[in-house]
């Protein structure tokens, strides 16, 4: 069910979002609107200025706020209307907004205003003969709402950033300009919130990705795409090691499959007609056209077609960490958290009804077992309902809703309902982790699917020896690798545990004197498997400790006179000055006991 405060500050924020469009409006005259959503934690608004004299830019940003609260003391009402659809396209003709227009012709034409590929084929909305729009001062918009009664309501905002937007996110459109802003009900929440800002800012993935030198993107290979580079190739390796140890101890199968298939193979799983959307154009191959795959699970449902099942063959789980390439407009490309290429923890499991209930409930516990691992402590739960577009029956929806409805009781896992989310082919559990600034990452995704089996027509013998459909289960438990790690990266500000940092020891001798004796004590830390790193840099000691700070090694070993002679250790954690002297083998023991530990 949808919170109510958190419909409460959604309605301060479109609101506020009317509010900075009336300022530009009376600021720069000439104004043509595009939308102004509510999005996660504030709003913003698309302005196009060509028929203007002035361009937006950052210094007009405190302009705007100071006309937003010259507005506010007025006390504006939010003026609703209802008009007939053919009346609000006159009206905005009449006001020179081409943009409103379009978007009210498309809704003429085909009941929705959000026009893509499958929406297109699949007209299934209904006509509105009216429509709603807001008046506030002289700023007219086509808006569903709720607002507020008047602008006094609005109390704290802050206008963020200018960026630039196509219309409608297609590279083909006019580029607008977009103002970012956000608003809460008081100034000690705005004022908690802009300190949190600048703390995101630090812990950028893609800065801290940079500087330690873990990933890169490269406009000549294409957006979107991510290079892993040495260290953060390690990182990555031990986190799939971790992540396919502990796989096959729960009986799950390893499996690979091709990066292309028969586009064939799209169209039979409903992908083609409901997700064209987020597929790349098909390719041909000699006779057939074949589809770079966006998702796995079609060639998994294959492998378990290429022989016969029997019940005692069930459960069958397969588990591959399977790239796949997903078309994301350039708008909406963040670093490792939004790409168009990445690697799924992807999953399958194929069992009967019976089975299907604990099968759920060993995936919940694995998927939180796995953000615990990881340090993520805090999570949400999402249980995701059918949606307008499906394929199947609302019988088998309803069937498959209520096992994960059962799974997530029985486990005693709080979660909230959000209804029309679920995918095309069955509803599913959404685990988002919260990182230390208490912000919601997308993670493991559990989704239930009796439609699959039915489209590819797979069975298993049951024990009459009969033919029986099983049910198919897909899940990720990390989510994919790349935005994994991005949020992990912004969670530990990049400063990874022992475990998982790709250098674990820095090695400084103090001159040439001592490099013998340092690169010696390196090969012995390599042999208990220990990544070290031997700096034999003819640099200072406190130049040496500050490179070393900065790539965030966990441990730092200065090796001098006294260390060669008392064969004793200099021990510096990252980020505490105090020194520790240690023997070789408590070091060794400290830091394979905090390796073992996960710390």
């Amino acid at each position: 069910m949808e919170n109510k405060s958190q419909k409460r500050i959604e309605i301060l924020r479109h609101s506020t979002s009317h509010l900075m469009a009336l300022a530009v409006l009376e600021l720069f005259g000439n104004v043509k609107f595009g939308i102004g959503p509510v999005i996660e934690n504030g709003f913003y608004y698309d302005f196009d200025l060509t028929g203007s004299s002035s361009k937006l830019t950052e210094n007009d940003l405190p302009k705007i706020e100071e006309k937003m609260k010259e507005l506010i003391e007025k006390g504006l009402k939010f003026e609703k209307k209802e008009i007939s659809l053919e009346e609000a396209i006159g009206l905005f003709k009449k006001l020179n907004q081409p943009y409103k227009v379009e978007l009210l012709e498309d809704l003429k034409k085909y009941g929705t205003t959000e026009i893509n590929s499958w929406s297109l084929i699949s007209q299934s909305k209904q006509i509105p003969k009216t429509v709603t729009i807001y008046q506030l001062g002289k700023f007219i918009d086509l808006c569903r709402g709720p607002h507020l009664k008047s602008t006094k309501e609005i109390k704290a905002f802050k206008l963020l950033k200018i960026a630039g937007a196509y219309w409608r996110g297609n590279e083909k459109n006019p580029m607008l300009q977009r103002i970012y802003g956000t608003a809460f009900f008081t100034q000690k929440e705005l004022d908690q919130y802009l300190i949190n800002l600048k703390e995101i800012e630090k812990r950028d993935h893609r800065e801290i990705g940079k500087n330690l030198d873990f990933f890169s993107i490269s406009e000549e290979l294409g957006a979107g795409l991510v290079l892993w580079h040495p260290k953060g190739a390690i990182i990555r390796k031990i986190i799939e090691d971790f992540w396919k140890k502990e796989h096959e101890k729960r009986g799950y199968q390893l499996v690979y499959s091709p990066h292309i298939g028969k586009l064939n193979l799209w169209k039979k799983s409903g992908h083609w007609e409901f997700y064209r959307e987020n597929l790349y154009s098909p390719i041909k191959i000699d006779e057939d056209e074949y589809l770079i795959k966006p998702m796995n699970c079609p060639f998994h449902i294959l492998i378990y077609q290429s022989q016969i099942r029997s019940y005692r063959d069930l459960p069958l789980r397969y588990a591959e960490l399977g790239t796949v390439y997903r078309y994301e407009r350039s708008g909406v490309l963040h670093g490792l958290v939004r790409a168009r290429g990445f690697t799924q923890d992807d999953a399958h499991i194929f069992c009967t009804y019976e089975q299907l209930e604990k099968e759920i409930i060993d995936v919940l516990k694995l998927s939180i077992f796995m953000m615990k691992t990881f340090g993520f402590k805090n999570y949400q739960v999402v249980l995701s309902t059918k949606p307008k577009k499906s394929i199947g029956s609302d019988q088998i929806w309803e069937k498959a809703t209520q096992a994960l409805k059962n799974a997530l009781e029985k486990t005693k896992v709080k979660y909230e309902i959000d209804p029309g989310q679920g995918a095309f082919y069955g509803p599913k559990i959404d685990i988002k982790v919260i990182d230390v600034l208490g912000r919601a990452w997308q993670g493991p995704t559990i989704q239930v699917d009796f439609n699959f089996p039915e489209r590819f027509d797979i069975n298993y013998i049951d024990k009459n020896g009969k033919k029986a459909r099983p049910v198919m289960i897909h899940r990720t438990v990390l989510g994919s690798m790349e935005r994994f790690l991005g949020c992990l990266i912004e969670h530990c500000k990049g400063i990874f545990p022992v475990w998982l940092s790709p250098v674990q020891i820095y090695l400084a001798p103090v001159g040439k004197a001592h490099w013998q004796y340092t690169q010696k004590l390196g090969k012995e830390l390599e042999n208990f498997g220990l990544r070290v790193w031997v700096d034999l840099a003819r640099e200072t000691i406190p130049y040496k400790i500050r490179k070393a700070e900065n790539q965030k090694i966990p441990y730092i070993l200065v090796i001098g006179d006294k260390e060669m002679k008392s064969k004793t250790l200099n021990v510096r954690q990252h980020g505490k000055k105090k020194l520790k002297r240690m023997s070789k083998k408590q070091f060794i023991e400290k830091v394979l006991k905090e390796i073992k530990n996960k710390k």
